[in-house]
């Protein structure tokens, strides 16, 4: 959850820059950079920006994310119902040509069908009827964006564990739009902060994530 207030954030990147006054890079400028970095947190780490929501299915076994959503993270269940389990869809095709057509009963949906190149769609077996069958999906979304007219009360929009992941993006492109070299190797130099912050923390999540130990009995 973010707790961290965006003109924090600020305050940090303009004594980096010898920039307290906001002169030579505007407050305006450094929000839109700001926001910039949110959106490639989440192009990197989908799980840093994850809603999850009840979904009301569409007709048919193909389904579209929210306008918000980037990408399908899970479909859990039936809304007070069944649980709802992953399935290749290769699977499905082999074995249940017509799956697509199969109307789902009492038991509601079954399974999800998910693939990374399509990522704003998923299927579901048996297809839903809408109105009828609701969901508990999670799926990665777009961060809030940042007004430039933030107030004193704002937050950044990710968790506050990425707030030096965005101090180092705003950074790096607040000394990209400076043509002295110096500046330049500086950009450079927080580009690769950015990248190795989000590196550490993805291998750090793997390895405390938890695992299944097996099946149930």
């Amino acid at each position: 959850m973010a707790t961290i207030k965006v003109v924090d954030v600020l305050a940090r990147i303009s004594i980096v820059l010898q920039d307290t006054a906001a002169t030579r890079y505007t407050n305006a400028n450094l929000v839109k950079f700001l926001n910039d970095g949110q959106r490639e947190v989440v192009l990197h780490r989908p799980d840093a920006n994850v809603t999850t929501e009840t979904f009301s299915c569409a007709n048919g076994s193909k389904q579209a994310l929210p306008v918000a959503g980037l990408r399908l993270v899970d479909v859990i269940r039936n809304v007070n119902g069944n649980a709802i389990t992953q399935v290749e869809r290769a699977i499905l095709d082999q074995n249940l040509p017509n799956w697509h057509e199969t109307l789902a009963g009492a038991k509601g949906i079954e399974h999800f069908v998910y693939d990374s190149g399509n990522p704003k769609n998923f299927y579901i077996y048996p297809k839903g009827i809408s109105g009828t069958h609701s969901l508990e999906i999670v799926y990665s979304s777009i961060p809030l964006v940042i007004p430039t007219a933030y107030s004193s009360a704002t937050n950044i929009a990710l968790d506050d564990v990425y707030a030096n992941c965005l101090v180092d993006y705003t950074l790096y492109r607040a000394y990209q739009i400076d043509s002295a070299e110096g500046n330049i190797q500086r950009s450079a130099m927080h580009f690769q902060a950015f990248s190795q912050s989000l590196g550490i923390k993805t291998r750090s999540d793997a390895a405390s994530s938890p695992r299944p130990t097996g099946a149930l009995g």
